[in-house]
């Protein structure tokens, strides 16, 4: 004997949600025309990738070892230059990391710094020398290591406490 079926089909949606409500805020589409807080015509004030934590920390160390290779190969691994170049990436790795996992961005730059300074750092008569010239290389360039890390800790706090700022609002 047949059943016939007395509910309506179930398509994963609660009774008064739109259709979207139960999808990740990401995958969520915006209703056309202009965003609240922006005139028309305008961009968004953070352009570019969203990176989650590891993502962001892997970006970071894989962008300064790679700039160590480049500053040892190009400038025989002058140490103001791996600075100039640290601080960038820091303010890139600050600004790409998605508003959740924001807080992990002070975290990583200085293990990057750390990470492409073995690249430059003096040492080329084995590891225990070369372990030698990364302390020296972090005690020397202590300050680019403070300057890009704090960069990074100011845009983090702005960018969190926007964050949860607009979390808080009513929708």
């Amino acid at each position: 004997m047949e059943q016939h079926r007395t509910r309506p089909p179930n398509d994963g949606r609660r009774r008064g949600h739109p259709p979207h409500a139960h999808l990740p805020p990401q995958a969520r589409r915006r209703p056309p025309g202009p965003e609240a807080g922006r005139g028309a015509g305008q961009s968004r004030p953070v352009p570019g990738p969203r990176l989650t934590g590891l993502g962001g920390g892997l970006f970071c160390i894989a962008a300064m070892f790679l700039l160590g290779c480049l500053d040892e190969l190009l400038f025989d691994g002058s140490l103001p230059v791996y600075g100039v170049l640290f601080l960038p990436v820091c303010v890139l790795t600050a600004l790409w990391v998605r508003p959740g996992d924001v807080l992990t961005a002070p975290v990583t730059v200085p293990i990057a710094f750390a990470t492409g300074l073995f690249v430059v750092a003096d040492g080329r008569e084995g590891m225990l020398s070369r372990l030698m010239g990364l302390v020296t290389g972090l005690a020397t360039q202590a300050g680019w290591l403070y300057g890009g890390t704090l960069a990074a800790g100011v845009i983090v706090l702005v960018r969190r406490v926007r964050w949860v700022r607009s979390r808080r609002r009513p929708h």
